[in-house]
């Protein structure tokens, strides 16, 4: 099954490439054609930084020093330890073309609520979060389950899964439209997102998704994106299996795709909120990203574990 997903998706794939060098204005089913590779890449902060609150825009200044703080301070926010801080803050600008790094000099990709933060997160949504952070900290390599998921090569700051946030690099995108279905590929990850536009209905609440259960339909020329069904793994910024994504994706140049998102989860935030940024087209070809290909780190963290195990049960 999974050899005849990944032959689909490579089909998928190889369309699109061919389609995009042709791409007419729309495709044959009349519809905008959205198809071809786009950068997610900003420097704009998913929540508005404190010093900028009440304002949506920085000045030219403040943008020319946030820029310059974003580029030296980027790497630090690896090293975050909370669940909810996985690379999802902002995007690579070292590869392919960057485009500018604050459209618009804008303070925050969140547009609602007014004040461009994540909304306060409920008790239960905290509880599981200390707990997992409890988790960590307590059983840290002590199997493969017990690291972040950054640290296992997995789903990382929702690149592909919505809704889909720049990362530090690797923010290249895919996407294919193929009658009944459009495919959203990411570099980050090498993952494929299938949605549906012949459905009106998910999938029946059992059958979680590490990227939840997509189905799209059209509004005029807009792509609207409709996501449930999400496995407690994905936990976006503290989400639960509750959550629900509505995507919409607009066309607002030959080469812009304006992205907004609404985020709903009762259980988890406080209210919903939203956001929306520019993706930028580019000529650029995404490449596997083969996380693991020789990559033997997690091996030797966990070995290590056990020597240091080891080694204090020898002095005890």
């Amino acid at each position: 099954m999974m050899r005849n997903l990944a032959a689909a998706v490579a089909a998928m794939v190889i369309a699109g490439t061919a389609l995009a060098a042709q791409r007419p204005g729309r495709t044959p089913d009349g519809h905008p054609d959205l198809q071809g590779t786009w950068l997610n890449n900003t420097a704009t902060p998913l929540e508005r930084p404190k010093e900028a609150a009440g304002r949506t825009s920085f000045t030219d200044a403040e943008a020319r020093d946030y820029v310059q703080r974003y580029q030296l301070d980027r790497t630090a926010a690896l090293t975050r330890d909370d669940p909810r801080f996985e690379l999802d803050v902002a995007g690579d600008i070292d590869t392919y073309e960057p485009g500018p790094l604050l459209p618009g000099n804008r303070t925050a990709i969140i547009t609602e609520p007014a004040d461009g933060r994540i909304p306060a997160l409920t008790p239960e949504a905290q509880k599981r979060l200390t707990d997992r952070t409890a988790h960590l900290n307590a059983h840290y390599a002590e199997n493969p389950e017990d690291f972040p998921n950054a640290e296992r090569c997995l789903v990382v700051a929702n690149t592909s899964s919505p809704p889909m946030m720049p990362a530090f690099y690797n923010n290249g995108l895919q996407i294919v439209q193929a009658g009944n279905y459009v495919m959203i590929l990411s570099e980050m990850i090498h993952d494929a997102r299938i949605v549906a536009l012949d459905r009106r209905t998910h999938l029946p609440a059992g059958l979680a998704q590490w990227k939840g259960d997509s189905i799209g339909r059209w509004e005029g020329d807009t792509l609207v994106v409709d996501t449930t069904n999400f496995t407690t793994k994905t936990a976006f910024r503290g989400s639960g299996t509750g959550l629900h994504v509505v995507e919409r994706f607009t066309l607002s140049g030959a080469d812009t795709l304006k992205y907004q998102f609404t985020v709903d989860d009762p259980a988890s935030f406080a209210q919903s909120w939203s956001g929306e940024s520019v993706l930028t087209r580019t000529g650029a070809l995404i490449y596997e990203y083969a996380c693991h290909e020789a990559n033997y780190s997690l091996t030797n963290v966990m070995r290590g574990r056990r020597s240091v195990e080891t080694a204090g049960a020898t002095k005890d």
